[in-house]
């Protein structure tokens, strides 16, 4: 029997050059843990990339996965959201079948979870929600016993609360011991 581990969420800065999602996403894998979503996007700052990965997993194993992330060289910062308060939302677009006799029934329902509409068509409504990961599946969970006939979720994006900005990114090491960076040529 496997035990069910609470979600965990990495926060993760990166350069913003080809590749790199590969090799942070390819960290996680090869440490075994399945990713339950994984969002990227730019920042506030040119030229870097923002990961939110959230995995299934014991806090300790993911304090090890932190870890060996800080040694990638493109990664500049990791933080492991579970240790300290957070702000997490999501995203769902849900096609849910609609005959004429439950339309209302499923308007007065996305009006509960405060989700749009923001399709409507003879047979069916796209319905748009944001919100905790619990108040998604929520709505998910109440719109099944309509039909739902299509979903896209863009998986978790979440912050730390609080004031909090980027540390600086870290400055090019010296490939030999007295030679800046200035000084070497390629």
């Amino acid at each position: 029997m496997s035990q069910i581990h609470a979600h965990q969420v990495l926060v993760v800065y990166t350069d913003d050059e080809p590749g790199v999602l590969t090799r942070v996403a390819s960290l996680i894998r090869r440490r075994g843990f399945n990713i339950h979503s994984l969002t990227v996007g730019p920042t506030e700052r040119a030229g870097v990339s923002r990961m939110t990965i959230v995995v299934d997993s014991e806090p300790a194993r993911v304090r090890q996965a932190v870890e060996h992330l800080r040694k990638l060289v493109n990664v500049l910062e990791v933080e492991q959201l579970g240790e300290v308060p957070s702000v997490l939302r999501d995203l769902v677009l849900v096609r849910v079948a609609t005959a004429p006799e439950v339309r209302a029934e499923v308007l007065q329902l996305a009006q509960v979870f405060r989700a749009a509409v923001v399709d409507i068509a003879d047979d069916s409504l796209v319905i748009e929600c944001t919100g905790s990961l619990a108040k998604i599946d929520a709505l998910v969970d109440s719109m099944r016993p309509y039909g739902i006939l299509e979903m896209g979720r863009t998986g978790a994006v979440a912050m730390a609360r609080g004031s909090r900005a980027l540390k600086p990114a870290r400055r090019a090491v010296p490939l030999r011991t007295g030679t800046s960076p200035e000084a070497m040529s390629v």
